[in-house]
């Protein structure tokens, strides 16, 4: 891994550390609060920490400026602590598997397929086809209470694969 990569992951986990103490006391210090979201509004590559610690500055001075803040400014302060916690969790968390993999778009069949319900990687029969689409043309049909673009789209979806299997 690169060391500037090494060293933002390690730059989050302490962020996260902090964030963690400041958000398991009884009473959160807002000032210390400020200085570690102030922290991380500025010094974070990751976009969405970015914008989550900057939306939560103003509530937290609020909470800060006033000793005697009442109880829903003290909320919101705590529940914006709370949203830049879970962003901090979503990047800190370790992915496995092919997350960060490019999605394949789908081919056209597929998408028909996607539509009807069918499975994407095995034959069709005519018979399982045609199955699939009436079970699903009996609820989405604008005389039964169904939305008349969903049918359509069944149908055509329905046509298209069975177009297919015929030639």
């Amino acid at each position: 891994m690169p060391h500037s990569v090494l060293a933002m992951d390690r730059r989050l986990a302490e962020w996260k550390v902090e964030l963690d103490r400041v958000w398991s006391a009884h009473v959160p210090d807002y000032d210390e609060a400020i200085r570690l979201v102030q922290q991380i509004a500025s010094a974070s590559e990751e976009e969405m920490l970015r914008q989550a610690a900057s939306q939560a500055l103003p509530i937290l001075r609020s909470a800060a400026a006033h000793v005697d803040a009442d109880h829903a400014t003290r909320d919101a302060a705590r529940r914006r602590l709370g949203v830049i916690r879970e962003v901090m969790s979503v990047l800190t968390t370790p992915q496995f598997g092919k997350r960060k993999a490019a999605l394949r778009l789908l081919t056209p069949e597929e998408r028909c397929r996607e539509v009807l319900g069918l499975p994407l990687e095995r034959r069709l029969s005519e018979v399982e086809i045609h199955r699939a689409y009436k079970l699903l043309a009996k609820r989405a049909h604008p005389d039964a209470g169904g939305n008349a673009e969903a049918f359509l789209k069944l149908s055509a979806a329905h046509d298209a694969l069975m177009k297919e299997r015929r030639h």
